[in-house]
């Protein structure tokens, strides 16, 4: 790709640059949606977001959570109680602070969370185990570059497609 002294890559460099990511985020979300079709007869996409920041942060106030996610409390608290229903998370008033919630994953939460992640694991590893080892380091190079240029934090190891710690 042409880069010019400023900076800035050409329109038409830019475009195939645009059409790439787009086709890679396409194959990405449906690699996400695959794996959850096995649970979404028990979390929502939402849902399963509040689940992974819960395994990565572990115990959470309420309105951090909120913070984390990027809803309103009330929203958190919602689907907070449906997490709850189902039996994923445990929710309790902060002993330290009366009008705080704390919330946690609860083994089955967890193992949820758990299963979902392998599933995206493997199929990933499929894709890339039809690559070539120089595509597999030219793709390493190019998504660390994007994801710093877009301010995206390394990925947490234990969920390398779960969701930033913000």
């Amino acid at each position: 790709m042409e880069e010019r002294a400023s900076g800035d890559v050409n329109a038409e460099d830019l475009g195939a640059v645009i059409s790439a990511v787009l086709t890679g985020s396409r194959l990405l979300v449906a690699i996400a949606a695959r794996s959850l079709a096995a649970v979404q007869d028990r979390v929502t996409l939402p849902q399963f977001r509040m689940l992974v920041v819960l395994s990565a942060h572990g115990e959470t106030k309420l309105v951090t959570m909120a913070d984390l996610l990027g809803v309103n409390s009330s929203t958190a608290m919602r689907m907070a109680d449906r997490l709850v229903a189902g039996g994923l998370i445990v929710r309790e008033v902060n002993p330290l602070n009366r009008r705080e919630s704390l919330m946690r994953l609860t083994p089955e939460g967890l193992r949820l969370v758990d299963d979902v992640m392998a599933r995206r694991r493997e199929e990933i590893a499929a894709i890339v185990s039809r690559m070539t080892p120089d595509q597999c380091r030219a793709l390493i190079s190019a998504m660390n570059a994007f994801n710093q240029a877009g301010g995206e934090p390394p990925a947490n190891l234990r969920y390398p497609l779960g969701w930033p710690d913000r």
